[in-house]
Protein backbone atom coordinates (compact mmCIF):
# COMPACT_ATOMS: atom_id res chain seq x y z
CA UNK A 1 0.00 0.00 0.00
CA UNK A 2 1.25 3.62 -0.93
CA UNK A 3 2.42 6.03 1.67
CA UNK A 4 -1.16 8.09 1.16
CA UNK A 5 -2.60 5.27 3.19
CA UNK A 6 -0.35 5.41 6.14
CA UNK A 7 -0.36 9.28 6.01
CA UNK A 8 -4.09 9.76 5.08
CA UNK A 9 -5.62 6.67 6.39
CA UNK A 10 -3.55 6.25 9.88
CA UNK A 11 -4.58 3.14 11.77
CA UNK A 12 -4.07 5.28 15.06
CA UNK A 13 -1.55 2.85 16.57
CA UNK A 14 0.66 2.17 13.70
CA UNK A 15 0.89 5.63 12.08
CA UNK A 16 0.92 8.22 14.64
CA UNK A 17 2.89 6.58 17.56
CA UNK A 18 5.46 8.63 16.52
CA UNK A 19 3.81 11.89 17.46
CA UNK A 20 4.23 11.75 21.03
CA UNK A 21 7.47 13.65 20.81
CA UNK A 22 5.96 15.93 18.61
CA UNK A 23 2.46 16.58 20.67
CA UNK A 24 4.52 16.56 24.00
CA UNK A 25 7.74 18.39 23.18
CA UNK A 26 8.48 21.75 24.59
CA UNK A 27 8.01 24.89 22.36
CA UNK A 28 10.87 25.96 20.45
CA UNK A 29 12.80 29.10 20.69
CA UNK A 30 11.71 31.86 18.54
CA UNK A 31 13.26 30.67 14.83
CA UNK A 32 12.49 33.24 13.25
CA UNK A 33 14.48 33.67 9.69
CA UNK A 34 16.11 37.35 10.16
CA UNK A 35 16.74 37.80 6.53
CA UNK A 36 14.49 36.73 2.68
CA UNK A 37 17.80 35.69 0.05
CA UNK A 38 15.85 35.43 -3.28
CA UNK A 39 19.36 33.23 -4.61
CA UNK A 40 20.94 30.38 -3.83
CA UNK A 41 19.63 26.47 -2.39
CA UNK A 42 16.17 25.54 -1.47
CA UNK A 43 16.19 22.05 1.19
CA UNK A 44 13.01 20.54 0.89
CA UNK A 45 12.24 17.70 2.83
CA UNK A 46 9.53 15.32 0.74
CA UNK A 47 7.59 12.18 2.31
CA UNK A 48 9.08 8.72 0.63
CA UNK A 49 6.59 6.55 -0.89
CA UNK A 50 6.85 2.80 -1.14
CA UNK A 51 7.14 2.95 -4.65
CA UNK A 52 8.93 6.54 -5.24
CA UNK A 53 10.04 6.57 -8.85
CA UNK A 54 6.53 8.19 -10.41
CA UNK A 55 6.49 10.50 -7.48
CA UNK A 56 10.75 12.03 -7.75
CA UNK A 57 9.13 12.41 -11.66
CA UNK A 58 6.73 14.80 -10.92
CA UNK A 59 8.52 16.73 -8.33
CA UNK A 60 11.44 16.91 -10.78
CA UNK A 61 8.64 18.31 -13.46
CA UNK A 62 7.73 20.79 -10.64
CA UNK A 63 11.70 22.07 -9.70
CA UNK A 64 12.47 22.34 -13.61
CA UNK A 65 8.90 24.39 -14.01
CA UNK A 66 9.77 26.70 -10.93
CA UNK A 67 13.61 27.03 -11.86
CA UNK A 68 12.46 28.71 -15.47
CA UNK A 69 11.16 31.95 -12.70
CA UNK A 70 14.24 31.29 -10.25
CA UNK A 71 17.33 30.74 -12.45
CA UNK A 72 19.42 31.85 -9.26
CA UNK A 73 17.77 29.40 -6.92
CA UNK A 74 18.97 26.06 -6.66
CA UNK A 75 16.85 23.08 -5.38
CA UNK A 76 17.72 19.68 -3.20
CA UNK A 77 15.29 17.34 -2.72
CA UNK A 78 15.53 14.43 0.14
CA UNK A 79 12.83 11.85 0.54
CA UNK A 80 12.24 11.06 4.58
CA UNK A 81 11.18 8.05 5.97
CA UNK A 82 7.53 8.83 7.26
CA UNK A 83 7.67 6.49 10.46
CA UNK A 84 10.79 9.18 11.81
CA UNK A 85 9.41 12.34 10.01
CA UNK A 86 8.37 13.37 13.99
CA UNK A 87 11.93 13.39 15.42
CA UNK A 88 13.44 14.29 12.32
CA UNK A 89 11.10 17.51 11.80
CA UNK A 90 11.32 18.32 15.65
CA UNK A 91 15.22 18.36 15.29
CA UNK A 92 15.09 20.73 12.10
CA UNK A 93 12.49 23.07 14.65
CA UNK A 94 15.72 23.27 17.39
CA UNK A 95 18.54 23.79 14.44
CA UNK A 96 17.58 26.01 12.09
CA UNK A 97 21.13 25.86 10.34
CA UNK A 98 20.21 22.34 9.69
CA UNK A 99 16.73 22.41 8.63
CA UNK A 100 15.01 22.50 5.33
CA UNK A 101 13.40 25.70 4.16
CA UNK A 102 10.14 23.71 2.90
CA UNK A 103 8.46 20.46 4.20
CA UNK A 104 5.94 17.67 3.45
CA UNK A 105 3.91 16.91 6.29
CA UNK A 106 0.85 15.38 7.35
CA UNK A 107 -1.85 16.90 7.38
CA UNK A 108 -3.19 16.07 11.47
CA UNK A 109 0.17 17.37 12.29
CA UNK A 110 -0.09 20.93 11.37
CA UNK A 111 -1.72 22.49 14.94
CA UNK A 112 1.77 20.31 16.66
CA UNK A 113 3.78 21.80 14.18
CA UNK A 114 2.34 25.39 14.58
CA UNK A 115 2.65 25.20 18.68
CA UNK A 116 6.35 24.06 18.29
CA UNK A 117 7.38 27.00 16.18
CA UNK A 118 8.38 25.66 13.31
CA UNK A 119 6.02 27.10 10.78
CA UNK A 120 5.67 29.91 8.57
CA UNK A 121 2.39 31.57 8.49
CA UNK A 122 1.82 32.40 4.88
CA UNK A 123 -1.45 33.72 5.05
CA UNK A 124 -1.23 36.80 2.78
CA UNK A 125 0.72 34.97 0.34
CA UNK A 126 -2.51 31.60 -0.10
CA UNK A 127 -5.02 33.97 0.42
CA UNK A 128 -3.56 36.64 -2.77
CA UNK A 129 -2.64 33.30 -4.74
CA UNK A 130 -5.33 32.78 -8.02
CA UNK A 131 -5.37 29.11 -7.78
CA UNK A 132 -5.75 28.76 -3.85
CA UNK A 133 -9.86 30.16 -4.39
CA UNK A 134 -10.79 26.69 -5.59
CA UNK A 135 -9.15 25.17 -2.63
CA UNK A 136 -11.55 22.50 -0.86
CA UNK A 137 -13.17 23.89 2.12
CA UNK A 138 -11.83 20.85 4.69
CA UNK A 139 -8.72 20.69 2.89
CA UNK A 140 -7.65 24.85 3.61
CA UNK A 141 -9.00 24.02 7.36
CA UNK A 142 -6.27 21.35 7.28
CA UNK A 143 -3.50 24.67 6.93
CA UNK A 144 -5.63 26.48 8.98
CA UNK A 145 -4.49 26.62 13.39
CA UNK A 146 -6.34 29.77 14.91
CA UNK A 147 -7.67 31.45 11.48
CA UNK A 148 -3.89 31.56 10.02
CA UNK A 149 -2.54 29.39 6.96
CA UNK A 150 0.53 27.65 8.05
CA UNK A 151 1.37 25.71 4.28
CA UNK A 152 -0.64 24.66 1.38
CA UNK A 153 -2.80 21.36 0.92
CA UNK A 154 -0.93 19.23 -1.07
CA UNK A 155 -3.56 16.40 -1.51
CA UNK A 156 -6.63 14.50 0.12
CA UNK A 157 -7.82 11.19 1.14
CA UNK A 158 -11.02 10.16 2.08
CA UNK A 159 -13.10 7.08 3.08
CA UNK A 160 -16.04 5.19 0.95
CA UNK A 161 -17.56 1.64 1.57
CA UNK A 162 -15.98 -1.21 -0.92
CA UNK A 163 -18.51 -3.89 -1.67
CA UNK A 164 -17.78 -7.59 -3.25
CA UNK A 165 -20.22 -7.26 -6.11
CA UNK A 166 -20.05 -11.24 -6.41
CA UNK A 167 -21.46 -12.03 -3.04
CA UNK A 168 -24.46 -9.30 -3.06
CA UNK A 169 -25.57 -10.65 -6.32
CA UNK A 170 -25.26 -14.45 -5.24
CA UNK A 171 -27.15 -13.45 -2.14
CA UNK A 172 -29.92 -11.19 -4.27
CA UNK A 173 -29.50 -7.84 -2.12
CA UNK A 174 -28.34 -4.15 -2.59
CA UNK A 175 -25.65 -1.77 -1.93
CA UNK A 176 -26.97 -0.43 1.36
CA UNK A 177 -28.57 2.92 1.52
CA UNK A 178 -28.87 3.62 5.05
CA UNK A 179 -26.39 2.88 8.65
CA UNK A 180 -29.13 0.93 9.51
CA UNK A 181 -29.10 -0.67 6.43
CA UNK A 182 -25.40 -1.08 6.65
CA UNK A 183 -25.21 -2.91 9.73
CA UNK A 184 -28.21 -5.30 9.49
CA UNK A 185 -26.63 -6.13 5.75
CA UNK A 186 -23.50 -6.66 7.50
CA UNK A 187 -25.20 -9.41 9.85
CA UNK A 188 -27.31 -10.90 6.92
CA UNK A 189 -24.16 -11.81 4.86
CA UNK A 190 -22.03 -13.41 7.78
CA UNK A 191 -25.12 -15.68 8.63
CA UNK A 192 -25.52 -17.01 4.70
CA UNK A 193 -21.49 -16.99 4.67
CA UNK A 194 -20.23 -17.55 8.17
CA UNK A 195 -16.58 -18.24 6.44
CA UNK A 196 -16.66 -13.83 5.40
CA UNK A 197 -17.10 -10.81 8.09
CA UNK A 198 -19.94 -8.95 6.75
CA UNK A 199 -18.15 -5.99 7.78
CA UNK A 200 -14.45 -5.90 8.31
CA UNK A 201 -14.13 -3.71 11.37
CA UNK A 202 -11.34 -2.31 13.52
CA UNK A 203 -11.47 -1.54 16.98
CA UNK A 204 -8.23 0.29 16.15
CA UNK A 205 -9.69 2.00 13.35
CA UNK A 206 -10.28 5.55 14.49
CA UNK A 207 -11.37 7.14 10.63
CA UNK A 208 -13.22 3.78 9.91
CA UNK A 209 -15.16 4.70 12.85
CA UNK A 210 -15.92 8.81 12.93
CA UNK A 211 -18.73 8.53 10.02
CA UNK A 212 -20.85 6.56 12.46
CA UNK A 213 -20.24 9.24 15.27
CA UNK A 214 -20.62 12.44 12.55
CA UNK A 215 -23.61 10.75 11.14
CA UNK A 216 -25.57 10.89 14.15
CA UNK A 217 -24.21 14.49 14.61
CA UNK A 218 -21.92 13.50 17.44
CA UNK A 219 -18.28 15.08 17.41
CA UNK A 220 -14.95 14.55 18.32
CA UNK A 221 -14.73 18.14 20.36
CA UNK A 222 -16.22 21.16 20.89
CA UNK A 223 -14.48 24.71 19.92
CA UNK A 224 -14.80 27.56 22.08
CA UNK A 225 -12.16 30.57 22.47
CA UNK A 226 -9.64 28.70 20.53
CA UNK A 227 -9.44 26.07 23.39
CA UNK A 228 -11.23 22.69 23.04
CA UNK A 229 -13.05 20.47 24.93
CA UNK A 230 -14.14 16.72 24.20
CA UNK A 231 -17.71 16.14 22.42
CA UNK A 232 -16.92 12.21 22.34
CA UNK A 233 -19.51 11.50 25.48
CA UNK A 234 -22.33 13.86 24.03
CA UNK A 235 -25.72 11.72 23.59
CA UNK A 236 -25.10 12.12 19.43
CA UNK A 237 -21.92 10.76 19.83
CA UNK A 238 -22.60 7.89 22.20
CA UNK A 239 -25.28 6.97 19.30
CA UNK A 240 -22.94 6.83 16.90
CA UNK A 241 -20.52 4.88 18.77
CA UNK A 242 -23.12 2.09 19.85
CA UNK A 243 -23.91 1.63 16.30
CA UNK A 244 -20.45 1.12 15.20
CA UNK A 245 -19.63 -1.29 18.24
CA UNK A 246 -22.84 -2.90 17.37
CA UNK A 247 -20.36 -4.89 14.00
CA UNK A 248 -18.73 -6.40 16.55
CA UNK A 249 -19.89 -9.99 17.25
CA UNK A 250 -20.17 -13.33 16.23
CA UNK A 251 -23.05 -12.05 13.94
CA UNK A 252 -20.25 -10.20 12.06
CA UNK A 253 -16.57 -9.23 13.08
CA UNK A 254 -15.72 -11.51 16.08
CA UNK A 255 -14.23 -9.42 19.11
CA UNK A 256 -11.00 -11.59 19.56
CA UNK A 257 -10.19 -11.11 16.10
CA UNK A 258 -11.69 -7.92 15.05
CA UNK A 259 -10.90 -5.43 18.09
CA UNK A 260 -7.10 -5.03 17.65
CA UNK A 261 -7.60 -4.78 13.97
CA UNK A 262 -6.47 -1.02 12.25
CA UNK A 263 -7.41 0.33 9.28
CA UNK A 264 -5.17 -1.71 7.07
CA UNK A 265 -5.64 -4.67 8.89
CA UNK A 266 -9.46 -4.38 7.58
CA UNK A 267 -8.29 -3.35 3.82
CA UNK A 268 -6.10 -6.84 4.15
CA UNK A 269 -9.13 -8.84 4.96
CA UNK A 270 -11.67 -7.21 2.29
CA UNK A 271 -8.28 -7.73 -0.45
CA UNK A 272 -7.56 -10.96 0.35
CA UNK A 273 -11.61 -12.24 0.39
CA UNK A 274 -12.30 -12.72 3.95
CA UNK A 275 -15.17 -9.59 4.12
CA UNK A 276 -17.55 -8.78 1.91
CA UNK A 277 -17.40 -5.06 3.16
CA UNK A 278 -14.77 -2.01 4.37
CA UNK A 279 -14.50 0.84 4.77
CA UNK A 280 -11.54 1.90 2.73
CA UNK A 281 -9.89 5.00 1.39
CA UNK A 282 -9.22 5.84 -2.14
CA UNK A 283 -5.58 4.91 -1.10
CA UNK A 284 -6.68 1.45 -0.75
CA UNK A 285 -7.58 1.16 -4.32
CA UNK A 286 -3.83 -0.36 -5.46
CA UNK A 287 -3.69 -2.61 -2.57
CA UNK A 288 -7.65 -3.82 -3.19
CA UNK A 289 -6.98 -4.23 -6.88
CA UNK A 290 -3.59 -6.57 -6.01
CA UNK A 291 -6.08 -8.72 -3.94
CA UNK A 292 -8.03 -12.16 -4.68
CA UNK A 293 -11.24 -9.86 -5.12
CA UNK A 294 -9.71 -7.66 -8.54
CA UNK A 295 -13.16 -7.53 -10.84
CA UNK A 296 -15.32 -8.48 -8.23
CA UNK A 297 -16.41 -4.95 -5.75
CA UNK A 298 -17.47 -1.86 -6.34
CA UNK A 299 -17.74 1.01 -4.03
CA UNK A 300 -20.16 4.02 -3.00
CA UNK A 301 -19.93 6.24 -0.37
CA UNK A 302 -20.77 5.36 3.19
CA UNK A 303 -24.60 5.61 3.45
CA UNK A 304 -25.82 8.21 6.49
CA UNK A 305 -28.66 7.71 8.92
CA UNK A 306 -31.30 8.53 5.57
CA UNK A 307 -31.59 7.28 2.10
CA UNK A 308 -29.41 9.76 -0.11
CA UNK A 309 -27.25 11.23 2.92
CA UNK A 310 -23.47 10.18 2.66
CA UNK A 311 -22.04 9.73 6.24
CA UNK A 312 -19.35 12.48 6.70
CA UNK A 313 -15.63 11.47 6.42
CA UNK A 314 -12.38 11.89 7.68
CA UNK A 315 -10.88 13.93 4.93
CA UNK A 316 -7.15 12.98 5.74
CA UNK A 317 -4.01 13.65 3.14
CA UNK A 318 -1.14 15.74 2.93
CA UNK A 319 0.18 19.17 3.10
CA UNK A 320 3.68 21.12 2.31
CA UNK A 321 4.51 24.05 4.15
CA UNK A 322 7.35 26.83 4.58
CA UNK A 323 9.56 27.01 7.81
CA UNK A 324 10.01 29.46 10.09
CA UNK A 325 13.52 29.68 9.65
CA UNK A 326 13.73 29.73 6.67
CA UNK A 327 15.84 32.18 5.25
CA UNK A 328 14.71 32.10 1.49
CA UNK A 329 10.85 32.75 2.53
CA UNK A 330 9.79 34.38 -0.77
CA UNK A 331 11.09 31.53 -3.03
CA UNK A 332 10.43 28.83 -0.72
CA UNK A 333 6.86 30.27 -0.90
CA UNK A 334 6.64 30.22 -4.85
CA UNK A 335 7.75 26.64 -4.72
CA UNK A 336 5.17 25.41 -2.08
CA UNK A 337 2.49 27.07 -4.75
CA UNK A 338 4.94 25.22 -7.41
CA UNK A 339 3.77 21.78 -5.48
CA UNK A 340 0.63 22.26 -4.72
CA UNK A 341 -0.64 23.90 -7.87
CA UNK A 342 -2.70 22.30 -10.04
CA UNK A 343 -0.56 21.03 -12.61
CA UNK A 344 1.40 18.90 -9.95
CA UNK A 345 -1.64 17.87 -8.07
CA UNK A 346 -3.06 16.37 -12.01
CA UNK A 347 0.50 14.73 -12.25
CA UNK A 348 0.53 13.08 -8.49
CA UNK A 349 -2.65 12.22 -9.30
CA UNK A 350 -1.81 10.50 -12.48
CA UNK A 351 1.55 9.08 -11.28
CA UNK A 352 0.33 8.29 -7.68
CA UNK A 353 -3.24 8.19 -7.50
CA UNK A 354 -3.75 10.94 -4.90
CA UNK A 355 -6.57 13.10 -5.13
CA UNK A 356 -6.49 16.72 -5.62
CA UNK A 357 -7.50 19.61 -2.85
CA UNK A 358 -8.64 21.52 -5.49
CA UNK A 359 -12.45 20.55 -6.08
CA UNK A 360 -12.56 21.59 -9.89
CA UNK A 361 -8.81 19.29 -10.67
CA UNK A 362 -11.19 16.69 -8.82
CA UNK A 363 -13.98 16.81 -11.06
CA UNK A 364 -11.76 16.13 -14.04
CA UNK A 365 -9.68 13.56 -12.87
CA UNK A 366 -13.33 12.02 -11.61
CA UNK A 367 -14.42 11.87 -15.42
CA UNK A 368 -10.87 10.63 -16.20
CA UNK A 369 -10.82 7.79 -13.28
CA UNK A 370 -14.04 6.23 -12.60
CA UNK A 371 -13.03 4.53 -9.46
CA UNK A 372 -12.73 8.34 -8.07
CA UNK A 373 -16.21 8.91 -8.79
CA UNK A 374 -17.83 7.57 -5.27
CA UNK A 375 -15.11 9.61 -3.14
CA UNK A 376 -15.29 12.73 -5.24
CA UNK A 377 -19.07 12.29 -4.27
CA UNK A 378 -18.12 11.31 -0.87
CA UNK A 379 -15.83 14.54 -0.47
CA UNK A 380 -18.53 16.96 -2.22
CA UNK A 381 -21.04 15.35 0.23
CA UNK A 382 -19.22 17.36 3.45
CA UNK A 383 -15.79 15.83 4.86
CA UNK A 384 -14.54 16.50 8.51
CA UNK A 385 -11.18 16.84 10.07
CA UNK A 386 -9.77 16.36 13.57
CA UNK A 387 -9.63 19.23 16.44
CA UNK A 388 -6.90 21.81 15.17
CA UNK A 389 -5.28 21.55 17.96
CA UNK A 390 -1.58 20.21 19.17
CA UNK A 391 -3.37 18.28 21.67
CA UNK A 392 -4.88 15.66 18.65
CA UNK A 393 -1.42 14.09 18.21
CA UNK A 394 -1.64 12.93 22.10
CA UNK A 395 -4.71 11.70 22.01
CA UNK A 396 -3.80 9.49 18.47
CA UNK A 397 -0.97 9.00 19.74
CA UNK A 398 -2.09 7.37 23.20
CA UNK A 399 -4.64 5.18 21.60
CA UNK A 400 -7.52 7.20 23.73
CA UNK A 401 -10.27 6.24 20.88
CA UNK A 402 -9.12 3.06 20.07
CA UNK A 403 -8.83 1.76 23.68
CA UNK A 404 -12.96 3.57 23.95
CA UNK A 405 -13.95 1.41 21.17
CA UNK A 406 -11.68 -2.18 22.53
CA UNK A 407 -13.48 -1.45 25.99
CA UNK A 408 -16.57 -1.54 24.81
CA UNK A 409 -16.17 -4.70 22.32
CA UNK A 410 -15.03 -6.29 24.87
CA UNK A 411 -17.43 -5.75 27.90
CA UNK A 412 -15.38 -4.04 30.00
CA UNK A 413 -17.12 -0.86 29.78
CA UNK A 414 -20.52 0.14 28.64
CA UNK A 415 -20.87 3.18 26.19
CA UNK A 416 -21.55 6.08 28.28
CA UNK A 417 -18.63 4.54 31.01
CA UNK A 418 -15.91 4.45 27.98
CA UNK A 419 -17.08 7.44 26.17
CA UNK A 420 -16.78 9.66 29.46
CA UNK A 421 -13.36 8.24 30.63
CA UNK A 422 -12.25 8.74 26.89
CA UNK A 423 -13.40 12.74 27.34
CA UNK A 424 -11.74 12.93 30.30
CA UNK A 425 -8.19 12.30 28.73
CA UNK A 426 -8.69 14.19 25.89
CA UNK A 427 -9.66 17.37 27.74
CA UNK A 428 -6.45 16.41 29.76
CA UNK A 429 -4.68 16.23 26.37
CA UNK A 430 -6.17 19.45 25.50
CA UNK A 431 -5.67 21.27 28.50
CA UNK A 432 -1.74 19.94 28.26
CA UNK A 433 -1.78 21.61 24.65
CA UNK A 434 -2.28 25.02 25.73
Amino acid sequence: MKLSARIAAPAAALVLAGLTATACAPQTSDNSAKKDEKTGTLRVWLFQEVNNKPKEQVVDAAVAAFGKEHKDVKVEIEYIPVETRAQKIKAAFNDPKSAPDLIEYGNTDTAGYVKDGGLADVSAEFTAWDEAKDTDPTARQSVTVGGKIYGAPLFVGVRALYYRTDVFKELGIAAPKTQDELVATAKKIHKAKPELYGLAVGGAYTYGAMPFIWAQGGELAEESGGSYKAAINSPAAQKGITAYTSLFGDDNCPAAKCASMGGNATVTAFASGKAAMVIGGDFSHQAVEAGSVKGKYAVVPLPGLKAGETAPAFAGGNNIGVLKSSSHRTPAVDLMKQFAGKETQRRLFDAMGFLPTYTDVRSEVAKKEPFVDPFVRTLGAGAKFVPASPGWGRIDASLVLPTMFQEIVSGKKDVVAASGDAAKKMDAAFAAAG
